[in-house]
């Protein structure tokens, strides 16, 4: 009998997403992904914590936990409680706070535990494109809320729990990035903080707090967390050190009350998160954080203001966006005529790649003319020159007029 090559795909699952694609390196132009400035990683400090924690506590890594049990390594979790009082207002103790593989195990963790399909989460418009696949994979029934420049809007929040109350519907939570919102860059102010606290207590719903990026601030304060304007009953807070230290050392947070921490860990099979990263994140954090962060954001700040002006030059009035308060993020809106999906794939064919606004929104018609451009990774030279770049394909391609320094390039 000839021998027939083995094939898979009749044993594939059927609700799969689509398969990876090989990997072949970063283009030229990479505006996509949550990529941070690589010379702000702070290199020598991790090599030094490395070292310290390694040869005072390196047995500790024969055990699973180290030690500190299932929540995560507890030098961690004391600096998290300390920082998060300090820089939230969180009145969490160390015990009230699960470390976890990046926040977006986090995330996995708490929809495993509150959402089944057919159950409804309440989003922000545009919002975290993992948080969009994971409930659609779930089979979630999505309800985003419009936002404007100071985040959620507190007036079409309420509409729409009340409409959903209507109709006997009781979602499983609102999910918020209020601090430096992805992709939006905006900071929800305290007033509108105290409205969404207050309608999700008059509806009996839970809030998920993501808070990933609350770190880079550019004016160095915050509003304080929902959960600090709250109790830990009602709100779930998700961090991560990915944005402030380093995204590959896979170092997240969940803080919550015990009654959800229970259950997040009897469903977290995973035998623990990375060992090594959380004491070495610990032993840097400890001594270093808030210095790392003040120049990390000074850095960062620096590079948003020349994507600004470039695009100022390259695009004129035909780019439109809000200055984000901090973070790594610009959500640009283009004219109308413009698919950003079809300029992403014509893109990339010129070596840049960019995240289309489809990914990032519940409308796909809101997203269609929208972009995220993550500016943290990139070289300031080659911010100019990757937005000079994709001016010329949306020139060429989008019919998007030629335009510097918003005045009309003569034809």
């Amino acid at each position: 009998m000839e021998n027939m090559p083995f094939a898979y795909s009749a044993l594939f699952r059927t609700d799969l997403p689509p398969p990876a694609q090989p990997y072949n390196g970063f283009p030229k132009y990479n505006f996509v992904g949550g990529h941070n400035d690589a010379d702000s990683t702070p290199v020598e400090g991790l090599i030094a914590a490395a070292t310290a924690v390694l040869q005072r506590e390196g047995r500790s890594l024969a055990t699973y936990g180290l030690d500190s049990g299932p929540l995560g390594y507890r030098p961690l979790r004391e600096f998290l409680a300390a920082k998060l009082e300090r820089t939230a207002g969180i009145a969490a103790t160390a015990d009230q706070i699960l470390v976890t593989s990046g926040s977006l195990q986090g995330l996995d963790l708490i929809n495993q535990v509150l959402v089944a399909r057919g159950d409804t989460v309440v989003i922000e418009d545009a919002t975290y494109g993992g948080v969009l696949t994971r409930l659609k994979r779930i089979g979630a029934n999505i309800i985003g809320v419009p936002l404007d420049r100071e985040g959620m809007r507190m007036d079409a929040l309420a509409a729409t729990l009340e409409q959903l109350k209507s109709q006997g519907v009781a979602p499983r939570y609102i999910y918020t990035i209020p601090t430096v919102q992805n992709p939006t860059g905006s900071i929800m102010p305290v007033a509108r903080r105290a409205e969404l606290i207050r309608l999700a207590a008059a509806h009996h719903v839970p809030i998920v707090e993501d808070e990933c990026y609350s770190d880079l601030v550019w004016a160095g304060t915050r509003p304080p967390a929902l959960m600090a304007m709250s109790d830990m009953a009602h709100v779930i807070h998700v961090g991560s050190f990915s944005k402030s230290i380093a995204p590959a050392l896979r170092v997240g947070y969940i803080a919550a009350g015990w009654e959800v921490l229970s259950r997040l860990l009897s469903v977290k099979s995973d035998a623990g998160s990375g060992a090594l990263e959380q004491m070495v994140v610990a032993e840097y954090c400890v001594r270093h954080f808030d210095e790392h962060i003040a120049g990390l954001s000074r850095t960062l700040e620096g590079k948003l203001d020349v994507l600004i002006e470039a695009l100022g030059e390259q695009f004129g009035t035909a780019a439109e966006f809000e200055r984000p308060a901090g973070g790594i993020f610009l959500w640009v809106r283009l004219p109308e005529t413009v698919d950003t999906t079809r300029l992403a794939q014509v893109a990339l064919t010129a070596g840049i790649a960019i995240n289309p606004g489809v990914e990032w929104s519940i409308d796909p018609l809101a997203g269609k003319r929208s972009l995220r451009i993550c500016f943290a990774h990139p070289s300031k030279q080659t911010l100019r020159a990757g937005v000079q770049s994709l001016a010329e394909v949306c020139h060429r391609e989008m019919g998007v007029p030629a335009r510097i320094a918003n005045v009309e390039r003569s034809k």
